[in-house]
């Protein structure tokens, strides 16, 4: 593909050049959950080509978390079948209108360690609105590839355990993509038995503010860093509601040349009230 190699977005002309020397991933991720509307969505219309990558199932199946990151066994059958080995460079979208599910999936291949993932910018919404090709119906590609190892980062991963490491020494940036007011505890979370607030020592940037809200472009450059100034630095921390949106954070901090690392479990885990304090406020 013709981009820069540290940008881990594509825009739509680079990509629609490139269409067939690529893996196109569907991430469409309804919320709250709803895989049937997923699958149906992806099959009424998509990029040519693309296959869809269910987010719930390519996940660990043991935790009581949702879409928790999969285990090497999981995570190599599914690149098998989707026909991913790294000898081709992988784009990923979805269709919502602030880049929601598809930077998930690109940190889950990149921590695993798929070479030269990319997100199209704007997702299918702005592929649509440029009048750039679609396809719908069955699926045309279907191809699949030998298994292979994959090793995770697991630097690029926190479990609850950890997260409560961070949180007690205070010394790692720790940022939250939810809304203001769950952040600040004036609204509830959506899911039952959550506490609302924030992690000690947490700033918030939510993660719709990195999509532009005229174009559906993800943010420039200058605009994340005036987004992240004195919030992100050395070994930055990300969390949100269940570590989806998280990865929206972490594709922008990649923009400008900062790794993240996600605590998975993030408030659907932390909101418990076993882990750490929650506090509230600004």
């Amino acid at each position: 593909m013709d981009c820069t190699m540290t940008d881990p977005l594509i825009s739509p002309e680079k990509l629609a050049i490139s269409l067939h020397d690529v893996v196109l991933l569907d991430a469409t991720y309804f919320m709250p959950s709803d895989p049937v509307a997923a699958r149906a969505a992806y099959d009424a219309l998509r990029l040519p080509g693309a296959r869809y990558f269910e987010i719930d199932k390519v996940a660990d199946h043991s935790s009581d978390l949702p879409h928790m990151m999969p285990d090497a066994v999981t995570f190599g059958a599914a690149m098998a079948a989707l026909g991913i080995d790294g000898s081709k460079p992988v784009v990923v979208y979805d269709r919502s209108v602030n880049h929601f599910s598809a930077p998930r999936v690109w940190f889950t291949l990149t921590a695993y360690g798929v070479p030269d993932v990319r997100v199209l910018d704007g997702g299918l919404l702005y592929w649509q609105k440029l009048g750039l090709p679609l396809e719908e119906g069955a699926p045309t590609n279907t191809a699949t590839v030998p298994v292979k190892d994959w090793v995770l980062d697991t630097r690029r991963v926190l479990s609850g355990t950890e997260m409560a490491e961070v949180v007690a020494a205070g010394t790692r940036p720790i940022i939250d993509a939810r809304g203001a007011p769950r952040f600040q505890g004036t609204a509830p979370e959506p899911r039952a038995g959550l506490t609302s607030g924030h992690m000690p020592g947490a700033t918030n940037v939510p993660f719709d503010q990195l999509t532009d809200t005229t174009t559906g472009q993800f943010a420039s450059v200058d605009q994340l860093e005036t987004l992240f100034a004195e919030k992100s630095g050395t070994d930055t921390v990300l969390t949100c509601g269940s570590g989806m949106t998280a990865a929206t954070l972490t594709l922008g901090l990649a923009r400008i040349g900062q790794t993240g690392t996600i605590y998975d479990g993030s408030w659907t885990q932390w909101g418990r009230g076993t882990l750490g304090p929650i506090v509230t406020g600004a």
